[in-house]
C-alpha cells in the first residue's frame, strides 16, 4: 500500500491503521515511504530524524500513541493504560527541544483518560490523531493567508523573500508554515523568487525546501549559509520567513541553528523577520528563550560529509537551534492571528482566542 497523492507534498500518511512516513533523510533523490505499525518505530523515526519539523513529530507522536495503545491493548486488554506510560516516555524523550511533541502527547492522554477499561482504545485514539493532522493542514492554509496578506502590504525593498531549514509540507501535516506563506504569496504574484538558505549540517534547505519549492514550480535560488548576508545586501529581499520549534511567554523563538544570525542581519539590512508557527509552538510556561533545552547533536554530523570525515581532529559544538529575541521578530503568523512585535501580553491575549478556522 503506497500513500495517496492528491497532495504535491506529504511527509505524513495514515492508510488503514498503519502509519507512514516519508524518509526525508533520503530526499532529494529517493523518496522512500516507510511503514510504521509499532511505536518502537515511531520513536526511532523521529530520534533519528526520517521525520523532522515540529507539527510534523507532533503529528506522528499523536500517531504513535494510538499504535502504542493497539499493541498494549492486544498484549492486556486490563493492564493497557499502565503499561502505555512507557510509551508515552519514549515518544516524550526521543527529541527534547519542538513544544509540539509534547503538546500532542498532552492531547491525546487527555483522550487516554476518558477510555473506559476494557474498551478498545484504537477507534478513539486513531481518530483523535487524524483529526489533529487535518487541524494543522487547516492550520497552514490560514497562516498562508494571514502571511502572503502581510508580504502584499508591506513590500519596502523588493519581491523576493529568504527562508531557512525547511518549514513546508515536510514539515508539518501538509502546506507548511513558512514555505505555506511563500506558497500562499506566489500564488497570490506577491513575490517573484526564494532565496533558500541550504542550512548546515543536515541540508534541509537544499534538500528539502529546494525539492519542494521546485515541485511547486517557485522561482528559488540556492546559496550557503555564509552568503545569506551577502544575498541580502545585494538582493531585493524584504522579507525572512521562517518557522518554529518553540516560542516562549515573551516571544523568544527557538529554531533551526543560524536563524538568530538571520535575524541580525535582517535588521541591518532593513528587512523583516516574519516567524510562522502553530499556537501549539508557543509554550506560555518558558518565560525566556534560555530557559529551552537546546538538543545537541553528534560531531559526525559536522566532521563528516556523504558518509565521508572531512574535519580535523577537534572539539565540535552541533546545537541543533539557537534563539532568536522576541525584539528581532517584525511579525508572528498563527492561526489565531497575527502579532506585531511579539511580547507576553500580546501573546497571552493570543492564546486567549479561538482558532480563526
Amino acid at each position: 500500500m503506497t500513500p495517496d497523492s492528491t497532495m504535491k507534498v506529504k511527509a505524513i500518511d495514515w492508510q488503514a491503521g498503519e502509519l507512514f512516513l516519508l524518509d526525508q533523510r533520503l530526499l532529494p533523490h529517493q523518496e522512500v515511504w516507510v511503514k510504521c505499525s509499532r511505536v518502537d518505530e515511531v520513536v526511532a523515526a523521529i530520534r533519528d530524524m526520517l521525520v523532522r519539523g515540529a507539527p510534523a513529530i507532533g503529528i506522528t507522536a499523536a500517531y504513535g500513541v494510538a499504535l502504542a495503545a493497539r499493541q498494549r491493548y492486544r498484549e492486556n486488554a486490563e493492564a493497557w493504560q499502565a503499561d502505555i506510560e512507557q510509551d508515552l516516555h519514549a515518544l516524550q524523550t526521543s527529541r527534547p527541544t519542538a513544544v509540539n511533541l509534547s503538546w500532542a502527547l498532552k492531547q491525546m492522554r487527555r483522550q487516554l483518560v476518558n477510555i473506559k477499561p476494557g474498551v478498545d482504545p484504537f477507534p478513539t485514539l486513531s481518530a483523535f490523531a487524524e483529526a489533529i493532522h487535518q487541524a494543522d493542514l487547516e492550520a497552514n492554509l490560514l497562516m498562508g493567508k494571514l502571511g502572503a496578506e502581510i508580504l502584499a502590504s508591506n513590500q519596502d525593498h523588493g519581491r523576493e523573500v529568504m527562508t531557512h531549514c525547511n518549514a513546508g509540507a515536510l514539515a508539518t501535516g501538509g502546506y507548511g508554515t513558512a514555505l505555506g506563506v511563500i506558497r500562499a504569496a506566489w500564488e497570490r504574484k506577491v513575490i517573484d523568487k526564494v532565496h533558500v538558505n541550504e542550512t548546515r549540517p543536515w541540508l534541509q534547505g537544499s534538500r528539502l525546501t529546494a525539492w519542494e519549492l521546485e515541485k511547486e514550480g517557485i522561482p528559488s535560488l540556492l546559496h550557503v549559509d555564509s552568503a545569506a548576508a551577502h544575498q541580502l545586501k545585494n538582493s531585493p529581499i524584504s522579507w525572512i520567513i521562517v518557522g518554529a520549534d518553540r516560542i516562549t511567554a515573551h516571544g523568544d523563538v527557538a529554531n533551526k541553528i543560524g536563524t538568530y544570525q538571520l535575524a541580525v542581519q535582517a535588521l541591518h539590512h532593513g528587512a523583516g523577520l516574519m516567524v510562522v508557527a502553530p499556537t501549539s509552538t508557543i509554550d506560555m510556561e518558558l518565560e525566556y528563550g534560555e530557559d529551552i533545552e537546546i538538543e545537541q547533536r553528534s560531531a559526525d554530523e559536522v566532521l563528516c560529509a556523504g558518509g565521508q570525515r572531512v574535519g580535523a581532529e577537534i572539539e565540535v559544538t552541533n546545537p541543533v537551534f539557537d534563539i532568536t529575541p522576541a525584539d528581532l521578530v517584525d511579525y508572528l503568523v498563527t492561526e489565531k492571528g497575527v502579532i506585531h512585535r511579539p511580547d507576553k501580553e500580546q501573546l497571552q491575549k493570543l492564546m486567549s482566542r479561538k482558532s480563526m478556522h
